[in-house]
């Protein structure tokens, strides 16, 4: 029978694992200082400000959307429920931005907005709805004639309806023509004055 070998030796431990460094803490005045902070910054800033200059000078980013309101006109003069006005000669600063005309039980309406020189809203509404139902809902009840202007198409009532905003009405036995708007009475009477039959 052979001896029994000698048992192998136990490995030896391991060393223990160094203590880990203690995180560098910044001392007062090693952090980010203001100019790096404005440096990072205007790394941002800059292409922002070149794509805004761009989109708006290069690209007309601010122009409103204009749309075409002639095949509108067009079809409410072809409907031939009322005689209908058309703008002529108006600036190019006056830009179309909606056109609709629609028929009711009670009446057609067409109505085209429009954004003016100011950059304000206005709209053009025609209807041979009974201007006794029309005006309540386009000026509200309260609506408070002011004033008077004359141009090539008849005599507006000037009035006072919703806070901020005026409107001139046009109204004879066939339609009722409304241009209303949260604008100057100017440009009111400017685009009142440029309809013609």
């Amino acid at each position: 029978m052979e001896p029994a070998s000698p048992a192998a030796p136990a490995p030896a431990p391991a060393d223990p694992p160094a203590p880990a460094d203690p995180p560098a803490r910044l001392g007062r005045g090693e952090g980010r200082s203001p100019k790096d902070m404005i440096m990072s910054l205007a790394v941002l800033l800059i292409p922002i400000a070149l794509l805004l200059t761009f989109y708006r000078l290069v690209l007309d980013g601010d122009k409103p959307v204009s749309v075409d309101a002639a095949p509108t006109f067009q079809e409410a003069q072809r409907a031939g429920l009322f005689p209908v006005l058309t703008p002529a000669a108006l600036g190019d600063d006056w830009h179309t931005s909606t056109a609709t005309f629609r028929r009711a039980e009670n009446g057609a309406t067409l109505r085209v907005g429009y954004v003016d020189p100011d950059k304000d809203p206005v709209q053009l509404v025609q209807s041979n709805v009974p201007s006794a139902t029309l005006l309540p809902t386009e000026l509200t009840k309260g609506a408070e004639r002011v004033g008077t202007f004359r141009s090539t198409a008849g005599v507006w009532q000037l009035y006072n309806t919703r806070p901020g905003e005026q409107a001139l009405v046009l109204t004879d036995q066939t339609r009722t023509v409304v241009v209303i708007g949260k604008t100057d009475v100017d440009n009111l009477e400017t685009l009142a004055g440029a309809l013609k039959p």
